[in-house]
């Protein structure tokens, strides 16, 4: 599966690092501060309820919203994990998502006591991350396909 996974071009690891830095901050800012999110965001998570509950999906309440929140915010951890593993090693992408969210849920734990730290949330993370790298990877192979084979480098004899 090597050869159909070229390693991404350089350009494509410099986006992956200059949306994934800010992208990787905001995780931080969401999940390792002691004020949750519907305390600082009230308003918006009564807007998706609504909105949602207007459209007829009348069983999503906020714990089934924090769980495909949660899924939704660790689908780029696996995609960036896959872009910037070499490829050799690419496999490790579907640990980053699991060992990230424990990192967090651990951190949430022992330092900030008004934060809730559950299995739920690293399930959910490591759903999203899983999601995120399998993603990259169909993404990645439909290029290689679709591109063609690599011409061949050496000189045919006449």
């Amino acid at each position: 599966m090597g050869s159909l996974l070229p390693p991404p071009r350089r350009r494509t690891r410099a986006w992956a690092l200059g949306l994934g830095i800010p992208f990787l901050a905001g995780l931080v800012a969401l999940t390792l501060t002691p004020s949750r999110v519907e305390q600082r965001l009230p308003n918006l998570l009564d807007l998706v309820l609504s909105t949602a509950h207007r459209l007829g999906w009348a069983s999503l309440d906020f714990t089934r919203l924090e769980i495909l929140a949660n899924v939704f915010v660790f689908v780029p951890v696996g995609i960036l994990a896959f872009v910037l593993l070499p490829r050799p090693v690419w496999g490790l992408a579907f640990l980053v998502g699991p060992a990230i969210s424990i990192g967090i849920e651990v951190f949430q734990r022992l330092v900030l006591p008004h934060r809730t730290a559950t299995v739920s949330d690293v399930i959910a993370n490591s759903t999203g991350a899983t999601i995120g790298v399998v993603l990259a990877v169909l993404s990645t192979l439909l290029v290689a396909v679709l591109s063609g084979p690599s011409p061949s480098r050496r000189l045919e004899a006449s």
